[in-house]
Parts: C-alpha cells; sequence; structure tokens
C-alpha cells in the first residue's frame, strides 16, 4: 500500500503528463478571474496546485478520502475542500463555472450519474471537464517483453475496480448527459532518452502495488532491470492513450 505521500507523488506525476493539455484546454475555456471550479476527486489536491488563471480562492475540491483532503490542505491553504460522494456532490444547483476531473472516472462504477452530478452544479453556460481519463485498451508498451507488465497492470487495475476503457467511452458519455458542443481529445506523447529517475521509481512503486501476488518477484526484478535498460537506452516506448472531453451546460 502506497502511503498518502507516496500518492500525492503519484498524483504530482499525472499532473506532470497532462500540463500542457490542461494550458491547451484553458485557454479555450477563456474563464474569467473570478470563476469557480470544483475538481472532483481531487485527491491530495496535486491538480489544483497547478490550475491556471483561477485564484486558489475560487476552487473547491471534493474526494471521499480524508486522509487525501487534509494532504490537499497543505498545498492549497485558501481552497475549500469537502469530504463527499461524487455520486451525490453536496452542493447546490448552479453553483460553479467549470466543474473537472483528472483521473477520476475511470473509478466510478457509474461515471453516467457522476458525470450527471457534475452538470447539475455547473451553471447555464458553464463548463464540464474530464481534464484526463485514460484508456488502458489500447496501451502500447516497447520493447517487446514489456508488453507483459502493460498487460498485467490493465488486470490488476479492473482488479480494482478500474475501468481500463474509459477513455474511449468520454464521448457518449457526455452526449449522453446532454451536454452540448461536446468536445473530445487525446493527449499526445513524447519521449526522450533521459530518465527521470524519481518520476521512474514513483511509477515502479505504483506497478509493484498493482502488481503485489500477481506475479513471481523474480519475474517482476527481471521486468523492471529491462524497463530501465530500456530508458537508458532511449528506446522505450510507454504510451497510455490519455482521453479528455468537455462540454457547456445549455
Amino acid at each position: 500500500m502506497l502511503t498518502v505521500e507516496e500518492w500525492h507523488q503519484r498524483y504530482r506525476q499525472q499532473v506532470i503528463w497532462t500540463q500542457s493539455i490542461r494550458a491547451y484546454l484553458f485557454a479555450k475555456f477563456s474563464l474569467k478571474p473570478e470563476a469557480t471550479l470544483l475538481e472532483v476527486g481531487c485527491g491530495t489536491g496535486a491538480v489544483l496546485e497547478n490550475l491556471p488563471g483561477i485564484s486558489k480562492k475560487q476552487m473547491t475540491g471534493l474526494d471521499l478520502k480524508l486522509d487525501h483532503l487534509t494532504r490537499a490542505v497543505r498545498g492549497n491553504p485558501a481552497a475549500d475542500f469537502v469530504c463527499g460522494d461524487a455520486l451525490s456532490l453536496p452542493f447546490p444547483s448552479n453553483r460553479f463555472d467549470l466543474t473537472c476531473c483528472h483521473f477520476f472516472l475511470l473509478w466510478v462504477q457509474n461515471p453516467a450519474i457522476a458525470l450527471t452530478e457534475m452538470a447539475r452544479v455547473t451553471r447555464p453556460g458553464g463548463i464540464v471537464a474530464a481534464l484526463a481519463e485514460p484508456d488502458y485498451g489500447a496501451r502500447i508498451d516497447y520493447p517487446a517483453p514489456l508488453a507483459e507488465l502493460g498487460h498485467l497492470q490493465g488486470l490488476a487495475l479492473q482488479r480494482q475496480g478500474a475501468d481500463v476503457l474509459i477513455g474511449r467511452r468520454l464521448a457518449g458519455l457526455f452526449n449522453e448527459i446532454g451536454l452540448q458542443q461536446v468536445q473530445v481529445g487525446l493527449i499526445g506523447g513524447e519521449w526522450g532518452r533521459s530518465l527521470d529517475n524519481d518520476a521512474w521509481e514513483t511509477e515502479w512503486a505504483v506497478l509493484e502495488a498493482d502488481l503485489a501476488g500477481m506475479i513471481p518477484q523474480d519475474e517482476l526484478v527481471t521486468l523492471r532491470r529491462i524497463d530501465a535498460a530500456a530508458w537508458q537506452k532511449g528506446e522505450r516506448i510507454l504510451f497510455v492513450p490519455t482521453f479528455y472531453a468537455y462540454g457547456t451546460i445549455p
């Protein structure tokens, strides 16, 4: 099990992965400085620490895990945080200008209900956005021996309750709940030879937690060694297609 601080590092890693798409989306959203924002499933607040153009005083984060929210307050002392359920948001209707989530819907058993609630608390003309949701069904791992790593992690996530195909479902879900001007896209990938050791160790801490009991330890050590060597040679490709979607409230 990862500690709260280890989860925060993981969430920060995800925030780095999606930094360019957030900048692109928020430029398109053209939010006013006084706009109010809700992040559903905010975790430790890593996304709220890195949102452009919005005052922290106008931000609200919601999560079920109180220990994660405690960590979120440390990084965002001016924001508001609420412990609550995404399937029954504890906010009045038409409350926020932008309601968003990030690597969240994959963990929700009924994402249509969560999105319906996100739409309910967003004012007319406001925006509902999934900033990043992965699709492990189309994951690419190279060199070839590392494909097993991706396959096993997908199985592990399914066992934990994740919808590993949520990315490709966003278009249907956003249109299903009646949002207008729905736009869906895919975050690109870029790979260099340099290996960020801290990021790599964080990735492997998550992998080892996910795959505990699913693969013999010696096989996991071998895959870790192959992975490190591939990065050092500049031949490693790891691509999990990650979708975004947004729409406006009629």
